[in-house]
């Protein structure tokens, strides 16, 4: 049976394959990483970690061995075998792609491969079970050690290709408010502009998944809240929730509609080859009163003195503890992030492959966000009728921070025809 390798790629037949200096540099990195702390070698088997150093998520395993090891790389794949191989670069894949052996044969085949003691394994990821089931078939190496931290801190510092993915998710992301912004106004529903920027999405290549480390963690990528949504509590760690379509989709927007002179929060996540952009604008159908617009106002300035703090190279708890303060003196005390007790307590987070990356703008985070981090900067104020604030995602780069999304290319509150 034959297949159109061809039709794997992104519009128009553009290649979108991780290119294969993308995935050497990865490896090279974690080799290295390993061998300072002391692991011989490290079984990689999550699906966002498999994407970050094959350029696919096939069903299989990766062996990586440190430096001087003499443990030597291998992809094993269950299935498929033979769209791994494509996906990692065909020819110029960056180590031998193989079948995956049997589970009871797994501990010899890394010995087949150089490996001495148990390679490390994603404890931090995986479910109890498959780290039960992957310990029990090392078991004849000795005890696996937990190289989750490690992926994490690589993953932190951006490569130049993957701060491109991240520009072109925040292009994408602009084109979604776009579609809120010409269909939306009163009377419409939530979910109605949330569809229109669904579409965007879609079409642009979103694959239908935004992932997150912390369980039991997901995201809609459009969380749209109008007037007193605004203020619905939800089970995710964030300021907004938003209605959510049901009580099993208790996120994002809802089937409530536009009213005149209510504030309208837009807070859209996409997807770009699976790099993220995360970015919030206000609406209203008529003009806001002044206090919804001073409240928005002084959102933007502790937005801007965390965005100042991080590029500076302050630890992240440092720039929590200026933007925290400053919003105190403002007076939001008891509506930052959330309303008690549901309150949010950070004022960013890491973003990548995942949502909810490493570092985070809050209290105890006594690390900096590194040059080539990306981190989604988002104060927001909550009250029982609505919701305001602004959010863009930023890298930091060696001259500060460089805003990956709309910044001030796109205003603070767009207003519809009331």
């Amino acid at each position: 049976m034959t297949w159109d390798a061809e039709r794997l790629s992104g519009p128009d037949g553009v290649d979108w394959r991780v290119p294969v200096s993308e995935l050497e540099n990865r490896r090279s990195r974690l080799s290295s990483a390993l061998a300072d702390s002391g692991i011989e070698s490290a079984l990689i088997d999550d699906p966002v970690e498999l994407y970050y150093l094959t350029g696919g998520r096939q069903n299989g395993i990766l062996l990586i061995g440190a430096d001087g090891s003499g443990v030597s790389n291998t992809h094993w794949v269950r299935k498929s075998i033979i769209r791994a191989k494509f996906e990692s670069g065909g020819d110029n894949a960056p180590g031998p792609i193989e079948p995956q052996p049997r589970m009871s044969g797994l501990a010899d085949a890394i010995r087949a491969k150089g490996g001495t003691i148990a390679p490390a394994l994603l404890a931090g990821k995986v479910p109890h079970d498959r780290w039960q089931f992957l310990s029990k078939k090392l078991s004849s190496l000795g005890e696996s050690e937990d190289c989750t931290h490690i992926l994490y801190k690589l993953r932190e510092k951006k490569s130049d290709w993957e701060l491109q993915m991240h520009r072109e998710s925040g292009a994408i992301n602009r084109e979604m408010f776009a579609a809120v912004r010409d269909c939306g106004g009163l009377g419409k529903t939530e979910l109605e502009m949330a569809a229109a920027a669904d579409e965007v999405s879609r079409i642009a290549g979103f694959g239908g998944r935004i992932r997150m480390r912390r369980w039991p963690m997901d995201c809609d990528r459009v969380v749209i809240a109008a007037g007193r949504s605004g203020a619905i509590p939800s089970y995710f760690d964030s300021a907004l929730g938003g209605l959510g379509a049901s009580p099993i989709s208790s996120l994002g927007a809802g089937h409530a509609k536009v009213e005149a002179g209510e504030p309208v929060i837009v807070d859209i996540v996409h997807l770009h080859r699976g790099y993220v952009s995360d970015c919030t604008r206000m609406f209203s159908a008529g003009p806001l009163s002044e206090e919804w617009m001073q409240r928005l106002s002084d959102m933007a300035e502790i937005k801007d003195s965390v965005v100042t703090s991080l590029g500076q190279g302050d630890y992240c708890s440092k720039a929590w503890e200026i933007g925290h303060n400053k919003a105190v003196e403002m007076g939001y005390a008891e509506h930052l992030m959330g309303m008690p007790p549901e309150q949010a307590v950070f004022l960013g987070h890491s973003v990548g492959l995942e949502l909810d990356e490493t570092p985070v703008v809050a209290d105890r985070f006594d690390r900096e966000l590194v040059v080539g981090g990306t981190m989604a900067i988002e104060p927001k104020a909550l009250y029982e009728d609505g919701a305001i604030g602004t959010e863009d995602t930023y890298a930091r780069t060696s001259d500060g921070m460089e805003c990956l999304t709309m910044g001030d290319s796109w205003e603070l509150m767009t207003e519809w025809d009331a």
